[in-house]
């Protein structure tokens, strides 16, 4: 799994699907696939990211890199060991 431990709190590594029919995270083997309603354009997928996570989380996340990419990093404000536990239950 790409989740890393650092100072600001846990950067992972996300594939994203555009189109979905609904918001979603699952994890398929060691990646993070996460499925986005909006289409891929003006960053609409990158504010419905933002926006869907913070709430799973309820903690700020921030895009770090992959503004123009289906992979992506995301930077979340909480512990490695609570956002394992999160994706275990998906």
């Amino acid at each position: 799994m790409s989740i890393k431990e650092t100072a600001d709190g846990v950067l992972i590594t996300i594939f994203v699907k555009p189109n979905s029919s609904k918001f979603a995270i699952e994890l398929n083997g060691d990646d993070i696939v996460v499925y986005a309603t909006e289409e891929p354009e003006k960053g609409k997928v990158n504010k419905e990211i933002l926006k869907e996570l913070t709430k799973f989380f309820h903690t700020n996340v921030k895009l770090v890199s992959g503004v123009t990419s289906r992979h992506k990093q995301l930077t979340i404000e909480i512990k490695k060991k609570e956002l394992e536990q999160f994706l275990e239950k998906k």
